[in-house]
């Protein structure tokens, strides 16, 4: 009879983790689709600065808020993870707990419990796992797993794939 599986670790969420797992879990589209709110919103603020006689400053705010959204649209990558390390999370650390129920991730400001029953989708990336889940998704970098949990996580992956 064999142990059940438990695997614990402590890692940091720094700048490093931030641009690994953007890389990892977002596809970035870089058609023009991506920029149409950038577009509406320039030309919203166009067509106020130009053709009405609205507060100034109202007017060129949403022009200025569309050129916004295309710099954080073009910039996408950086701007992700600007704003992930200007949160209050950024440099906190993450207690990462994995076992036969399921997965859970504590730090300081949030905990996520996933049950492995609510798990959708395990989904082996270049650098890690993509969990996906009814709240979202969620990343685990193989830098802060062992070889034992990385198999585990295998396993686990091929068991969904049979359902």
């Amino acid at each position: 009879m064999s142990q059940p599986f438990t695997y614990s670790t402590t890692y940091e969420l720094d700048k490093a983790h931030f641009q690994e797992c953007f890389s990892e879990s977002v596809v970035i589209v870089t058609s023009i689709s991506a920029y149409k709110k950038s577009i509406a919103l320039t030309v919203a603020g166009m067509l106020l600065v130009l053709f009405t006689a609205m507060n100034p400053y109202a007017a060129w705010f949403v022009f200025a808020l569309g050129i916004l959204e295309a710099v954080s649209t073009y910039y996408q990558k950086p701007w992700w993870v600007m704003r992930q390390m200007l949160s209050k999370a950024a440099k906190g650390n993450v207690d990462l707990t994995i076992d036969e129920q399921g997965i859970v991730s504590k730090s300081f400001y949030a905990s996520l419990t996933l049950l492995w029953s609510d798990v959708q989708l395990i989904q082996n990336t270049q650098l890690g796992w993509l969990i996906r889940h009814a709240q979202g998704r969620s990343y685990i970098s193989n830098k802060n797993l062992s070889a034992a949990a990385i198999t585990f996580l295998t396993d686990k992956q091929a068991q969904q794939s049979k359902r």
